[in-house]
């Protein structure tokens, strides 16, 4: 009875060093996990994003107000305050004017406009 008594002592022992030495791996796991996750989220701050998501909608909000730009043929998106604008305008003196409203945006850093086509595809 003695020997089953410390067998059962020996395993439960055993079972505990197991469970133990097994919570340092797997808080090892968590954190590279967690430090994968915030390299693949484009390394942006929540207020990076806050800030180009501001910037994008007063981008649009300003095209929508000015004269000479249609601001429904052209799209609108900003990564670290560089906005990039693609789509579809009538002339070449829209497309200059929609950079000039975009750059006058408090935070913007630059304009691609590379995606701005002109002529193609109008129906004004």
């Amino acid at each position: 009875m003695r020997t089953h008594s410390m067998i059962r002592t020996s395993l439960f022992a055993t079972g505990l060093m197991v469970a133990f030495a097994a919570v340092p791996f797997s808080q090892t796991f968590a954190q590279e996990a967690s430090a994968q996750m915030e390299k693949s989220s484009d390394n942006q701050t929540v207020p990076d994003k806050a800030a180009d998501a501001w910037i994008t909608t007063k981008v649009k909000s300003e095209f929508g107000t000015t004269k000479g730009v249609e601001a429904t043929d052209i799209s609108v998106s900003t990564s670290d305050g560089v906005v990039t604008l693609t789509g579809n305008v009538a002339t070449a003196a829209e497309k200059k004017r929609a950079v000039r409203v975009a750059m006058k945006v408090k935070g913007v850093k630059s304009v691609d406009a590379s995606r701005l086509v002109v002529g193609a595809g109008m129906s004004h």
